[in-house]
């Protein structure tokens, strides 16, 4: 039975951690996608034109996105930790 809730857990934990960071890996990989494009076009290869890009990206997504990331967070920590009296 107490593996049924460890592995029931740590499926909970994974799935937040793919949505808290898919947000941020979209956003880079469109905005790597746009700028791969725009080499291709103007056939300028510089290797440092692809990460500025999309660690801005990232970063502002993060900004802009960080509220309702650590309610989503802060919401399943609770959840968390309202279930262990239950489990003991």
């Amino acid at each position: 039975m107490e593996q049924d809730i460890i592995i029931t857990m740590m499926q909970k934990v994974f799935v937040l951690i793919l949505e808290l960071s898919t947000p941020v890996m979209v956003v880079s990989v469109v905005v790597g996608l746009v700028v791969s494009i725009f080499q291709t076009i103007t056939q300028i290869q510089e290797s440092t034109l692809t990460f500025v890009p999309k660690i801005i990206a990232g970063i502002v997504t993060l900004i802009i996105l960080m509220p309702w990331m650590l309610n989503i967070f802060i919401t399943s920590v609770h959840d968390l930790f309202d279930s262990i009296p239950s489990l003991l």
